[in-house]
């Protein structure tokens, strides 16, 4: 049997020699941002420094001075953001880009308030006119210096033999021999020797100094040029104020259509309903006949009035999806369709969905197999249900083989159902050219609270 410490090194060892090799697979983007970065930083330094002067220079003019000054926030703007875009070439993890329109106000002077106010801009400034500069000039200098330490020093045997060494009387082999108290027979081979000893150190130490200095400069513009963590809860703040406007919306629209289906349907048929129910009593004792006429009438009414009540009960949650969840709801959805209709079950079976999730997903499938019914003119429709890779979201969509051509109008059925979806942090989308076919398709956060 095979003790543990003989096999911990063999196990530890591979791991270790691909995780360098994949240091030097990143070397030579992290060394092209290196090299590049310096006379960027130097042409960005220059540039944000003669405008933000020139700014300076000018208050005294105040309008001009002002828009110097614009100038000179949009510049460093324009250089920060391509020293990101080059951080990103380099392999480093993306850093969150600021919202620069997310304080804008109307106007001119609203505009340039926006801007003033803004702290990224002036971060930005900040980071061109001099942390970038004094920055780069240092990396840029480790960094050639390490390559010319490494590829002379390799190198040096075969180059060296070009100098004349007549006058030459100092060696650093020998110098460095001496210091410890010894000789050198050959300094010039003792020379060659060590040059390539350090310049193999460099070589093989660079992936270590390119993938520190890239790290350098990618935390200071993480600190400097990302978004703030406040821009992101703003952002949630105003996605989440939006998606509670759209849920009221649609809840509304949704109120106000079934108000008016009522009125047009049900209420119109009861009303009728009771005038002959109301003339078939009169007469009753004069003429039977008549009266059992009206009351056939009646009956004929009562029943349309209530299939109509059922079609519209469909805009709620059916029992059915309550007892017996999603799958099933939808399965009776396609049975209950005029066009032919089948549902194509991919749900995991362990997954769980949010009742709100669930209405609303059977929502979408049946005003898309309504407006199917009415519009298409369609043979075939197909109803998919499943969830993405991973899990995150509730994915349901209605494909049909008609003519195509459907649209989203204001206040109309897939208007609305985008609003609804928003409502719950969903999207909708509508895919119909002229001749079909048409797909509906909606995603569903399965993270719903």
């Amino acid at each position: 049997m095979t003790s543990p410490s003989t096999t911990a090194p063999a196990a530890v060892a591979p791991s270790a020699g691909r995780g360098y090799l994949s240091l030097w697979r990143s070397v030579p983007r992290e060394l092209l941002f290196l090299l590049v970065a310096f006379p960027l930083a130097l042409v960005g330094f220059v540039v944000s420094l003669t405008l933000f002067s020139a700014a300076l220079g000018t208050l005294v003019t105040f309008f001009i001075g002002v828009i110097v000054m614009i100038v000179a926030l949009y510049a460093a703007r324009g250089f920060g953001t391509l020293q990101l875009a080059l951080l990103d070439f380099a392999g480093r993890p993306a850093i969150p880009r600021p919202r620069w329109d997310a304080a804008a106000r109307p106007g001119f002077f609203g505009w340039l308030r926006s801007v003033f106010a803004n702290g990224h801009y002036w971060l930005y400034l900040l980071h061109v006119m001099f942390v970038d500069f004094v920055l780069t000039t240092i990396t840029w200098s480790i960094t050639v210096t390490w390559v010319a330490v490494g590829a002379g020093g390799v190198s040096y045997w075969f180059w060296s033999a070009f100098i004349e060494n007549v006058d030459r009387d100092f060696f650093v082999s020998q110098w460095l021999v001496e210091a410890f108290g010894g000789t050198v027979v050959d300094p010039v081979a003792a020379d060659n020797v060590l040059q390539f000893i350090l310049g193999v150190v460099a070589l093989v130490t660079l992936p270590f100094i390119t993938r520190g200095l890239t790290l350098l400069h990618w935390n200071v513009a993480r600190g400097l040029l990302g978004a703030f963590r406040s821009d992101a809860l703003a952002a949630e703040v105003a996605t989440l104020t939006e998606s509670r406007g759209a849920a009221v919306s649609a809840e509304g629209q949704s109120l106000r259509r079934l108000e008016r289906d009522i009125h047009d349907g049900p209420q119109q048929r009861l009303v009728r309903l009771q005038m002959d129910l109301a003339a078939a009593e009169r007469q009753l004792d004069g003429d039977p006949e008549k009266a059992r006429t009206l009351l056939a009438e009646a009956a004929q009414q009562s029943k349309e009035a209530l299939e109509e009540l059922r079609a519209l009960s469909r805009g709620f949650a059916p029992p059915i999806l309550m007892d017996r969840g999603l799958a099933a709801a939808l399965e009776s959805a396609t049975g209950r369709s005029p066009v032919p209709a089948r549902l194509v079950n991919e749900l995991p079976g362990e997954i769980v969905v949010p009742d709100e999730i669930e209405r609303n997903a059977y929502f979408v499938v049946s005003e898309a197999l309504a407006n199917v019914s009415k519009h298409a003119e369609a043979s075939d429709v197909t109803v998919r249900v499943g969830v993405d890779g991973e899990e995150q979201w509730l994915e349901v969509s209605v494909t049909d083989d008609g003519v195509g051509g459907a649209a989203s109008i204001a206040e109309h059925g897939l208007a609305g159902l985008a609003e609804r979806l928003r409502g719950v942090g969903g999207q909708l989308a509508v895919t119909s050219p002229d001749g079909g076919p048409t797909v509906v398709s909606a995603r569903l956060p399965l993270a719903y609270p």
